[in-house]
């Protein structure tokens, strides 16, 4: 084998580790993470380099694994659909068997690289895991409440940097889990909408009626609502130590209207192209409140 034939090949082997464990999804559950430690740190609980980047490969390994295992037990529904046939493992490029040593590999190592940094921030990480591939991947063929199963390992990682910060779940991690619990509902229910004919496919049932009706648009309206409420809770003054200044409310109160302005248009349109500028909507919102939380910390 020549150099360039060594090249390629390394190409190859990072492109297919960069999608069966979602690198782009995983990077951005890592943010949260870090926009969670970041809250944490303080005057008691000081920020440490070290805990920081362990977090990081830390909680990539997991969201990795929870990817890689989903997956490997997906493969025949993935080969149905348009948008992940080519995946690794589907398309044949990766055998079910090489991908489900990676996924250890990635669990173990993510295990004890969060437990590095606690035993809480590993329980957390390990329950995550379990639960995204144990529970809410079988039900996604079963029933809309998969959706709802999904929201709990996806809600954890922004609280999981504030377990890794102070070692401690409080009203303040709790808070934080509530926030990104909530945000799932229209962010889900938005790409299932969009990609209802793909998803329809393979069977998997993710909005709430089972159809693309008024009902479901009508509780991505109220779930909306109820993430914006969960996201000015900090400003309240009854969130312990997580703290949220009445400026920085305002400015969290017009990102949530802005992404309500979004739901009520699918509710008005009823179409995929106001689904889906929803979900992109979703993800900017979700990232820049983690952003304006973590100014707003060291500012205020």
């Amino acid at each position: 084998m020549n150099a360039s034939d060594k090249t390629i090949s390394a190409r190859s082997l990072f492109a297919d580790f960069t999608a069966i464990t979602k690198a782009r999804l995983a990077i951005s559950v890592v943010f949260s993470s870090a926009a969670g430690y970041l809250l944490g740190v303080s005057d008691v609980y000081t920020f440490s380099w070290l805990t920081f980047i362990l977090l990081i490969i830390g909680g990539y390994c997991m969201v990795g694994a929870s990817n890689v295992f989903n997956q490997i037990i997906e493969k025949d529904l993935d080969a149905k659909m348009d948008r992940t046939k080519n995946r690794p493992v589907p398309s044949g490029k990766m055998s079910p068997k090489t991908a489900f040593w990676l996924g250890a590999v990635l669990t173990v190592a993510g295990i004890a690289i969060l437990y590095s940094i606690n035993p809480k921030t590993a329980m957390f990480g390990a329950i995550s895991i379990f639960l995204y591939t144990s529970v809410y991947t079988p039900l996604k063929t079963i029933t809309p409440l998969a959706v709802f199963v999904g929201a709990f390992p996806g809600a954890i990682p922004f609280m999981l940097g504030w377990v890794a910060a102070t070692n401690d779940f409080g009203i303040e991690a709790g808070t934080l889990f509530l926030i990104q619990f909530f945000w799932q509902f229209p962010h889900f229910w938005a790409i299932g909408w969009f990609l209802f004919d793909d998803y329809k496919k393979a069977g998997f049932f993710m909005l709430p009626t089972g159809k693309k009706d008024k009902k479901t648009a009508l509780q991505t309206i109220l779930y909306t609502i109820w993430l914006i409420l969960a996201s000015l809770l900090p400003a309240t003054g009854y969130t312990g130590q997580l703290h949220l200044s009445w400026v920085s409310a305002i400015a969290v109160l017009l990102l949530g209207l802005w992404m309500l302005v979004y739901a009520v248009r699918l509710y008005k349109y009823m179409d995929a192209a106001s689904a889906k500028k929803l979900m992109l909507v979703s993800v900017t919102y979700i990232s820049l409140l983690q952003v304006i939380y973590v100014i707003d910390k060291f500012i205020s």
